[in-house]
């Protein structure tokens, strides 16, 4: 009996230490672009004290938001880049849970706006002008799809039957409408500032016309893991407070730092980032929680969303940036 008490203890002990060390470790969800903080935090994590010392960071890489909100909802990560769309959704299904705990990136007057772009000699003049055309966006049902309707809709288009919409990744953008496979696509940063530098593009619209102040990227973390490990998740938000602190306020470092995450070259990243034809970057990190507000109520009338929600409930009491 004393030897089974003894293997019993120990396996205690055991089992605490990895508790113990499950504790210190958060995984978070990555991809690109425009997530800077993170990027500073992956490449130069020498410039934060608490970062590999007082906690660990899991870093896995995905190809958007919506892979992120489906690793969420089955626990397979702690933390990630969320659109608010997919936020919404797994508040209607009641799927997943989360704090919206920073922001990465949004839009506000002056600052870059996805927009969709024709030819130059393109026939397409206004909005209007799109009924019978094949138009791209970069994922049906995503994040911009609603303002987009929205836009659409002002303008006497029906986006369910006006137009064929047909998916073009951002990085394809380009060439979908340059090679005539697309009618009207969607440009975002860094692809726009490319077709832009070439010629022979013009902006049609932008979501700024329909929907001010967007939202775009934000990072989200579950209510479960969050109220289990409030101490964890405070160190990391205080090191996102820091790394966009250190992203905004060197730019010539954060270029070189994109550069190694994006692998685009620092001449181009040089046109756009961190200028005023990029996104909007809130001071500290902080959510834009009135503009996700404004989010959710688009995709509500859009019938993106089933029903309308409350943004109010995706801020912690304590636990949000900007926190130092």
């Amino acid at each position: 009996m004393k030897h089974v008490s003894l293997a019993l203890a120990a396996a205690s002990v055991l089992l605490a230490i990895d508790s113990a060390q499950a504790q210190e470790t958060i995984r978070v969800g990555w991809t690109i672009p425009a997530e800077e903080s993170k990027y500073w935090m992956m490449r130069r994590p020498q410039e934060f004290p608490d970062l590999g010392k007082k906690y660990k960071i899991e870093w896995s890489q995905f190809q958007g938001t919506s892979p992120m909100a489906q690793a969420l909802a089955a626990g397979a990560l702690d933390c990630a880049t969320q659109g608010v769309l997919p936020i919404g959704q797994g508040m209607v299904n009641n799927s997943y849970q989360v704090y919206v705990v920073a922001q990465h990136v949004g839009e506000r007057p002056g600052s870059f706006s996805v927009y969709w772009a024709v030819k130059d000699d393109s026939p397409i003049k206004t909005v209007a002008d799109l009924k019978g055309k094949t138009v791209g966006i970069s994922v049906i049902g995503g994040g911009t799809q609603g303002p987009f309707d929205l836009m659409l809709k002002k303008n006497g288009v029906d986006p369910s039957k006006d137009i064929k919409l047909v998916e073009v990744g951002f990085s394809l953008s380009e060439d979908a409408l340059r090679s005539g496979r697309v009618d009207a696509v969607n440009m975002n940063q860094p692809f726009a500032a490319r077709a832009e530098a070439k010629g022979g593009v013009r902006k049609l619209f932008a979501l700024s016309e329909a929907v001010p102040n967007i939202v775009h990227i934000v990072e989200a973390c579950r209510k479960d893991f969050v109220d289990k490990n409030p101490e964890l998740v405070k160190a990391y938000v205080r090191d996102l407070t820091l790394g966009m602190k250190k992203a905004t306020s060197n730019r010539a470092e954060t270029l070189k730092v994109v550069n190694e995450v994006l692998k685009a070259p620092v001449e181009v990243l040089d046109t756009y980032l961190l200028k005023p034809n990029d996104f909007a970057r809130e001071p500290g990190a902080a959510p834009n929680f009135a503009g996700i507000q404004a989010m959710f109520d688009t995709y509500a009338e859009t019938g993106l969303l089933g029903k309308k929600l409350d943004a109010s409930t995706l801020k912690h009491p304590t636990i949000v940036a900007p926190m130092e």
